[in-house]
């Protein structure tokens, strides 16, 4: 990488090293052989000294399909976001356009319902849930955002924090093909690169903390919940590289946690399986040395991944229906925010989920799920 995403500053700062992991986006044949098509590359994250942005150093990955289902999680959260933009009386006009995310889900739905109309041109709102963060040039992207919202319209803005994600030690937030980090002193520098003010913003409890942002072309003062918000991050420290950089300790401590887990189960004779075959899995897997001795499978949702296996590793990715059948004595969910869902859909595993903890602990999620 040459030079900051964002705003081109010429030198960025290493807050987080991950050495070389397998692309998390390909999903081999299970019965291919492990280290033929699991080629690793770098992944790190730099931070720039000047805007603030956290990004991505380098990828060499060429992105795959993505075979991902929409979690109810994030389908309730759209409609969250909605209500709460609209509640707020932000939203005005007649057309709507919306900027995608490579992991699916859409909020034209809840939009149309509304009235608007859908646009791939100027719109008087538009829309971006998780989509920014996967342009390698970031000036580009908040460029073709700020030239696709109408003069007086509101360009909506849906991110995972990087404050939470330091907070919380959500270091495998890293991944191939996910350029950006934002936190709100990043993005509305960004936003004003290209003439946009950002307005107002809502705080979800959607991965532990997702930011949405509301912004306008030319200068408008921040609200006082934006202040509070912005606030905030300046005591946290959020653009501060040693801050930052506690990610790093982050991951020795919870792929300590996941090796340790993956040993003893195996040691003491225990079925063990996971749930979430997700690209946030892949590097926790890889680092820990994982294999099909002591993680039988992982089960997920999506019928693309099945018959497929986690990258650099042996351990296959099977169907929720064969997970049950399987009677596991105890299965690993790779995603808290799923644990509501999985809990109430398949009750035959009452007791037997370890909610991943990650490096700070899983909250009141690890709490209602059986330890192990």
């Amino acid at each position: 990488m040459i030079g900051c995403r964002g705003c081109g500053a010429p030198r960025t700062d290493r807050v987080l090293d991950l050495g070389s992991i397998p692309a998390a986006d390909n999903f081999p044949p299970a019965d291919s052989a492990v280290g033929v098509t699991d080629r690793a590359y770098p992944l790190a994250m730099q931070l720039c000294p000047a805007c603030g942005l956290a990004q991505l150093a380098a990828d060499e990955t060429i992105a795959d399909e993505p075979r991902g289902i929409e979690p109810q999680a994030l389908r309730d959260q759209a409609v969250a976001a909605v209500t709460a933009v609209g509640r707020a009386g932000r939203l005005s006009g007649t057309t709507v356009r919306e900027f995608g995310s490579p992991h699916g889900g859409t909020w034209l739905p809840l939009l149309t319902d509304l009235g608007y109309r859908p646009t791939g041109g100027v719109a008087d709102v538009v829309v971006d849930c998780f989509g920014s963060m996967h342009d390698a040039d970031q000036r580009a992207a908040f460029v073709a955002r700020a030239a696709g919202t109408a003069p007086d319209g509101l360009l909506l803005m849906q991110y995972h924090s990087l404050a939470t994600i330091v907070r919380e030690g959500q270091w495998n937030s890293l991944r191939h093909g996910h350029f950006a980090y934002y936190s709100s002193t990043a993005l509305i520098r960004l936003l004003g690169a290209v003439g946009m003010s950002a307005r107002t913003a809502w705080e979800f409890d959607l991965y532990g903390g997702t930011v949405l942002i509301a912004a306008q072309h030319g200068q408008h003062p921040p609200d006082a919940q934006l202040r509070r918000l912005l606030a905030a991050e300046r005591a946290f420290g959020i653009t501060d590289p040693a801050v930052v950089g506690r990610l790093q300790q982050a991951t020795d401590r919870h792929v300590d946690w996941l090796r340790t887990w993956l040993r003893a189960g195996a040691a003491a004779g225990r079925r063990s399986y996971a749930y979430g075959a997700a690209s946030r899995a892949v590097a926790p897997l890889a680092l820990a040395g994982a294999d099909r001795t002591q993680l039988i499978a992982v089960a997920d949702a999506s019928p693309a991944k099945h018959g497929r296996r986690m990258p650099g590793t042996d351990i296959p990715i099977i169907s929720p229906d064969e997970l049950l059948a399987a009677a596991p004595d105890r299965v690993l969910l790779t995603l808290p925010d799923l644990f509501p869902e999985v809990a109430q859909r398949f009750p035959e595993l009452r007791g037997r989920w370890q909610v991943d903890p990650g490096p700070a602990g899983a909250g009141h999620l690890a709490r209602t799920a059986a330890p192990g």
